[in-house]
């Protein structure tokens, strides 16, 4: 792409963070965007500062409702060239006596919400000059105590990225895999508000800086032009990446022997998911 003006981009998660800085960004680069996600009143002035974008409340870990508002979104906006998985939630867990129901949602919305959305807006960005965009972490790479989950759905959300990106190849479509460390959002404030997360030896206040979220706003935005195969924020996490079976030694060695009390605040503290679930069947 030369420009992202008249582009049709659709993005979920777009009720604040990432998502509605994104949403924000296009349409101030001339993009028609669609906006889905929970919330509902935070989606109308997001829409709002869009110009009046179309918005649509949607569970992704729904499949009926991701297929409809996708197929009203594409509807509204009269096709479209660019989908963003932006959707994701958080909460501390332990693997051992933690709340298997944060494994649950954590899964329902980052890993299985992605593939709906790959399932239901692939068909539609499969064209010369379409591109899927779907959200990892830097914790699809190195992986550390209480995120079991949130690592397992991201390393899970790369893996589908890789794949789609060879089925959407004949179609002149290209995929990208997004990877951020932490970043200055209220979903990193919420996910680390924890007392357990306070005596975390890595990932605790303190101990892993928060890095601002404009240069991650600037790296989406180049990453759609250029059709970028990877987006990464801040920088170093590029070269992370590539050395991964070691940054995840070097991570495992930092909280050896240190990690016992965070763990066992964790097993009895209620941590919160970082956005509010509906509650789901099954």
């Amino acid at each position: 792409m030369t420009t992202l003006a008249g582009k049709r981009i659709l993005i979920t998660g777009a009720a604040r963070g990432i998502g509605a800085l994104t949403a924000q960004r296009l349409r101030d680069r001339g993009a028609h965007v669609a906006l889905l996600g929970l919330e509902p009143e935070l989606m109308a002035d997001v829409a709002v500062r869009c110009g009046g974008a179309p918005w649509f409340e949607c569970d992704v870990a729904d499949r009926v409702q991701v297929d409809a508002a996708v197929a009203a979104a594409v509807e509204q906006l009269g096709g479209l060239d660019v989908a963003i998985a932006n959707a994701g939630i958080g909460a501390q867990m332990t693997l051992v006596g933690g709340d298997a129901a944060v494994w649950d949602a954590t899964i329902a919305v980052n890993l299985n919400g992605t593939y709906n959305l790959i399932r239901a807006a692939g068909p539609h960005v499969s064209h010369p000059g379409g591109y899927f965009l779907v959200t990892a972490s830097l914790a699809a790479a190195v992986h550390l105590p209480l995120m079991a989950a949130y690592c397992a759905s991201k390393a899970a959300v790369e893996s589908l990225g890789d794949s789609l990106r060879i089925e959407l190849a004949p179609s002149g479509a290209r995929v990208g895999v997004a990877y951020y460390a932490e970043l200055d959002t209220d979903m990193t404030t919420r996910g680390f508000a924890t007392r357990a997360a306070a005596r975390m030896p890595i990932g605790g206040h303190g101990h892993l800086p928060v890095a601002p979220v404009a240069p991650a706003i600037d790296a989406i935005e180049r990453g759609i032009l250029r059709r970028s195969r990877r987006i990464v924020s801040p920088r170093w996490v590029a070269p992370a990446l590539p050395l991964r079976m070691l940054v995840q030694r070097l991570a495992e060695r930092q909280v050896r022997g240190r990690i016992a009390t965070a763990m066992d605040i964790a097993r009895t503290e209620e941590a919160p998911l970082t956005t509010p679930q509906p509650e789901r069947v099954g």
